[in-house]
């Protein structure tokens, strides 16, 4: 039994990078006119910063990389971060707050539709991240992390995942824990496209997101 099963993770990896590499290199093709107008509007808003920007973020067995976005902040983000920690709305690891001074008002459009995230194909070409998997955590929010929450990071992470089709902003730490818990443990090539296609669909109307 093992065995079987061992066969069909391997089988399973193989498969998904498979359909990482395809989808992927199709969404960078098809969407390089919309990274270049929305960066021209980036660039408009705010012509001191970059169009896209990294963050270090923590991957698969706590390997550290370089995740990509389309820039939805103004430039000297990071350095407030500090004065708006006790304005967190999001309970643990994690900080999110809904009307964040730092966002630009391209930034508040493109995080509503999620748009920012999409240079995250690059990771995945890259073998970095994967289309579907947890979603990355930041190494300050790692250090907070208990042993149980750090099953999260025995995968590779994805641009969308079981969290974010559920709720995103809307639970709390715990809960997405949770999730991307229930989702390494059921994850397969079917699981995986019926969360792409409800990202899809989330993705119209995005009211989570923020």
């Amino acid at each position: 039994m093992t065995s079987f099963k061992q066969e069909s993770l391997t089988l399973y990896s193989v498969l998904k990078r498979a359909i990482d590499i395809i989808g992927s290199l199709a969404g960078l093709i098809l969407l390089s006119p919309l990274f270049i107008f929305i960066g021209i509007l980036i660039k408009i808003e705010d012509p001191s910063g970059p169009i896209f920007f990294y963050q270090t973020r923590v991957g698969k067995n706590e390997r550290l990389f370089r995740m990509y976005k389309l820039r939805s902040m103004y430039t000297n983000a990071e350095d407030k971060l500090k004065d708006l920690l006790d304005k967190n709305e999001i309970s643990g690891a994690m900080f999110k707050m809904r009307d964040d001074p730092r966002v630009t008002k391209v930034g508040r459009l493109i995080r509503k539709t999620s748009i920012d995230e999409l240079p995250q194909l690059i990771n995945v070409l890259r073998g970095e991240m994967s289309l579907v998997g947890p979603r990355p955590p930041l190494t300050r929010e790692v250090a907070e992390y208990t042993n149980y929450e750090k099953k999260r990071l025995s995968v590779t992470p994805g641009c969308t995942g079981l969290w974010q089709v559920s709720g995103r902003n809307n639970l709390s730490f715990k809960e997405m824990v949770e999730l991307d818990i229930t989702y390494i443990s059921k994850r397969c090539i079917w699981f995986d496209i019926k969360i792409i296609f409800r990202t899809m669909k989330a993705m119209l109307g995005s009211q989570d997101a923020f």
